[in-house]
């Protein structure tokens, strides 16, 4: 099981993360107070090896604000929260998430993205991502996506995250908020997310 943790904004998170075996990190370039900087994020994940994949969240963001942000960040992989049509995520020369509120879209059309993975939030909350709260996780079991490449986010936290993998059966789970303490990422969350997500049985 692979494991995302993001909204990371300080080194003392992403060292926590990067040793307790996180697969991928979200740096958010949209407005939230998780928001940050490219050279904020170059801080960052100068630090981490190439193995960590760095992920840039971004939500209708131009493409050339996009590349920019990439190379000054040191990105691996693009996440896309808005709007943008499949046309746009085809052109950029990264691998692409693309999130999806799984009962606003219909299957078919998910599926047709040119994405790497599909990124399935929960439908309820104001904002694009980050809302904390959960779904029927059953709905993504049923659906016809392909497992393989489905991200399940949306109201994870350490207690919840192995039934919810239990139930939907992702390749990866997301988590921001599920591993803050008043609103600051805290490291023993962090590692006791991913030592729930990663466990057998």
């Amino acid at each position: 099981m692979h494991v995302k943790i993001c909204g990371i904004t300080t080194s003392a998170a992403a060292q926590e993360a990067l040793r307790a075996g996180a697969d991928f990190l979200g740096f958010v370039f949209a407005p939230s107070k998780r928001q940050l900087t490219p050279e904020q994020a170059a801080r960052i994940t100068a630090d981490l090896p190439p193995s960590l994949a760095k992920v840039g969240v971004f939500v209708n963001a131009s493409r050339d604000t996009i590349m920019t942000t990439a190379e000054q960040a040191g990105l691996d992989m693009i996440q896309l929260h808005g709007d943008e049509p499949p046309s746009f995520a085809a052109s950029l020369p990264y691998p692409v998430i693309k999130a999806f509120r799984l009962r606003e879209q219909h299957p078919e059309t998910i599926k047709r993205y040119p994405c790497t993975y599909n990124l399935i939030d929960s439908p309820t909350g104001p904002g694009r991502g980050g809302n904390g709260t959960t779904f029927d996780w059953k709905q993504l079991a049923d659906s016809s996506l392909d497992p393989h490449k489905t991200i399940l986010a949306g109201g994870l936290t350490p207690e919840n995250v192995h039934a919810a993998i239990t139930a939907a059966g992702p390749a990866a789970v997301d988590v921001s908020s599920g591993v803050e303490t008043d609103g600051t990422k805290d490291l023993a969350k962090i590692n006791q997310f991913i030592q729930n997500a990663k466990q057998k049985g």
